[in-house]
């Protein structure tokens, strides 16, 4: 995803295959408009890592809770879409954790999720703002990014083999807490408790949004090519029962009726795409 429109610039960076087990990319965006710009933010199911250079911009969760992200702020998992604004002079580099990645560096992966937190408190010590201040030191984007992969590396602590086999799991034909279960001679109670501790999030919760997903790009790929959508396809191809349950679905993430999304989606990021 790339945009450049009136002095709003936004781009992904991908990750380089030695670190791609740890994190899916990194996001960069900047306002070198006069305007404040805001926009909203999809749900990923992944924790994200905030540095801000410049300007103070701020996140707006779904119950208007506003906080400032001044030099590094952790969120996450991202259940639920909330906005950003950037004001002018505002840059933005975010890291997005893969899968069970949180839990090796923090170990416990649903600690942010409820409120955003300085990571400096998940290990009590100031790394995170010391790391902050070299980057603000550096002007380069790449250099920026590869200084954050450089210091992740003593963090990361060994993967549990259940770990692994979940994030990798792609039979979708398969539930993939029994079949894990099975494989490992467990319950599956404790697969799904091991899921938890180590994601942040159930299996059956990744399912739904999974499923939630499918929709989005269904809709935008139908946008593209038709002048109407035929939201009945939608419904039969992502295995929704009826159309409630996909309104209710686009409600509980986005807080918007699919119909809305498809008409703001231009404001909306797909951290996924």
């Amino acid at each position: 995803m790339k945009e450049n429109t009136f002095g709003y610039n936004t781009f992904r960076i991908p990750v380089s295959p030695a670190y791609q087990e740890v994190f899916s990319h990194f996001y960069f965006a900047e306002n070198k408009s006069s305007e404040i710009i805001t926009k909203t933010l999809l749900p990923s199911y992944q924790t994200i890592l905030i540095f801000s250079f410049g300007a103070v911009p701020s996140l707006k969760s779904g119950q208007n809770t506003l906080i400032d992200v001044e030099n590094c702020l952790m969120l996450g998992p991202i259940k639920h879409a909330f906005e950003y604004t950037l004001p002018a002079g505002a840059e933005i580099l975010t890291v997005n954790f893969k899968d069970d990645a949180f839990y090796r560096f923090f170990g416990n992966a649903a600690i942010a999720e409820h409120v955003p937190i300085n990571p400096d408190e998940l290990l009590n010590e100031d790394c995170f703002t010391v790391l902050w201040h070299e980057l603000n030191k550096l002007d380069r984007i790449e250099d920026r990014v590869n200084h954050i992969l450089k210091f992740s590396d003593p963090y990361l602590i060994y993967r549990p083999k259940v770990a692994e086999q979940l994030a990798n799991f792609s039979q979708q034909a398969l539930n993939p807490i029994k079949a894990v279960a099975d494989q490992n001679n467990q319950t599956e109670r404790n697969i799904q408790l091991n899921h938890k501790k180590h994601f942040g999030y159930s299996a059956k919760e990744l399912g739904r949004y999974q499923r939630f997903l499918k929709a989005i790009d269904l809709i935008q790929t139908l946008a593209k090519n038709a002048s109407k959508i035929d939201w009945f396809e939608i419904i039969s191809e992502c295995g929704y029962y009826d159309q409630s349950q996909l309104i209710h679905d686009f409600k509980h993430y986005i807080n918007l009726s699919p119909a809305k999304y498809l008409k703001f989606q231009q404001d909306i990021c797909n951290p996924i795409s």
